[in-house]
Parts: C-alpha cells; sequence; structure tokens
C-alpha cells in the first residue's frame, strides 16, 4: 500500500513538473480558440486541391514535409482596442523567446508583420507568420511539420501557385477580412 501511494506520489510530481508554465504559441492557440473575439483555423495540406501525380520528386517531398496550418486571428474594432493591445503585447512575448527565431521583419512601430521558425536550419518544426495592424487586428499563422528546410518552403510557395485552393476551408477567416 505505502509503495503503490509512493509511486503514485512520485507519478504526480513528475507531471506537474514536466508540464512547462512557459507561455507557448500552442498554449495561446488552444486557450483563444473558444475566446468571440477570435478567428481559429486548422488547414490540412487538402486545401491545395493538387494532382499528386502531376508533381516532381521534390514538390512531393516538400508537400510531404507540411503537415498542417493553423490560424489564429483577433478581429479589432472600436470597442475591443484595448483587449487588441493586451492580445497583441502577449503575442509579442511569447515570440521574443529564443525558441523562434526571427527570419524577417517587415513594417516598422506596432503594425507590420513578422516570419520565425522553431527548430534548425535544416530540420525546421514551425514557421510562425505573425501580422497586425491596429484597424485591422492581428493573424498568427503556424505552419507545421516533419524535416521542412528552406528549400522546401520555397518548393511549397511555387506549389501554391499551381494549386486550386478549396476556399470553403477558409470560410471562417472570410469575417476578418470584412
Amino acid at each position: 500500500m505505502k509503495r503503490s501511494l509512493f509511486t503514485s506520489a512520485i507519478v504526480a510530481l513528475l507531471t506537474l513538473i514536466s508540464c512547462s508554465s512557459e507561455p507557448s504559441l500552442q498554449k495561446y492557440f488552444v486557450e483563444k480558440t473558444d475566446n468571440k473575439d477570435f478567428i481559429a483555423l486548422d488547414v490540412s495540406p487538402s486545401i491545395l486541391n493538387l494532382e499528386k501525380a502531376k508533381l516532381s520528386a521534390e514538390q512531393t517531398e516538400a508537400l510531404n514535409s507540411f503537415d498542417k496550418m493553423n490560424i489564429l486571428a483577433f478581429k479589432a474594432n472600436t470597442k475591443n482596442q484595448a483587449e487588441f493591445e493586451t492580445e497583441r503585447a502577449k503575442v509579442t512575448a511569447i515570440l521574443k523567446n529564443p525558441k523562434y527565431q526571427q527570419l524577417m521583419k517587415f513594417g516598422s512601430g506596432k503594425e507590420g508583420a513578422s516570419v520565425s521558425f522553431v527548430g534548425t536550419d535544416e530540420n525546421i518544426e514551425e514557421f510562425v507568420v505573425f501580422a497586425n495592424k491596429k484597424e485591422n487586428g492581428f493573424a498568427v499563422v503556424r505552419v507545421l511539420g516533419k524535416n521542412m528546410n528552406p528549400n522546401n518552403i520555397m518548393t511549397l510557395m511555387s506549389v501554391l501557385k499551381e494549386s486550386k485552393i478549396d476556399m470553403e476551408q477558409l470560410k471562417p477567416l472570410q469575417q476578418l477580412i470584412k
């Protein structure tokens, strides 16, 4: 009896220790998914509607490295500017974590966009695009995959030009654009 109680206590302690209290984009997405001011969307590679038989080996490899895309958007209006500023500051703070390596930044001040990644140059786990504008709101796009690399991303961009994107999967974002 004492042994099982001790084992249970150790397991519980290890579980608590392994749960990081550090903020992450994944936790942020989960927390905000049901918030009425946010639009959350998961997009699969099937959105591209590609004829896989017509893809080159390089294009197929690039497509296979892409698992999914998570999009979280906050639509700003005149009534929620304080919340917009708070939420934008939270995302900015998360992206300052050294885990997110910034590739480039556009714009100036508090408006613009940034592109970051998680992983190494040859094994990118996640690309993050964060764009914001005071009048419209902001959007965070996480492109998740396995063994992504800059070449795969560039190849995937060229494949996007040839794709017939399934707009039905993007319908929830139309609210943000209006």
